[in-house]
């Protein structure tokens, strides 16, 4: 990751990439006052926590859908026929 040609291939990753890098440049060179800056990145922090809440609530009922298939399979398996 040299900074500039950075890609995970997923368009909203690469934007948000983007757009933090930007902010940190800002902040780094003195641009934006101090309060205003850690107001913002508290709600870029927040944003980022809510994305990744929604994410994991996803790939926990995807994954309790195909245990509790799983499941129902082995319960109801004969010895001729598959699930």
């Amino acid at each position: 990751m040299n900074g500039r040609n950075f890609s995970t291939g997923i368009p909203a990753m690469d934007f948000l990439v983007t757009f933090l890098r930007g902010r940190v440049q800002r902040a780094r060179s003195g641009e934006l006052d101090r309060g205003a800056s850690a107001v913002e990145w508290v709600i870029i922090s927040a944003v980022v926590v809510a994305i990744v809440g929604v994410v994991a609530a996803i790939i926990n009922t995807a994954l309790s859908d195909g245990a509790n298939k799983v499941g129902d399979c082995i319960k109801g398996a004969k010895a001729s026929g598959t699930c």
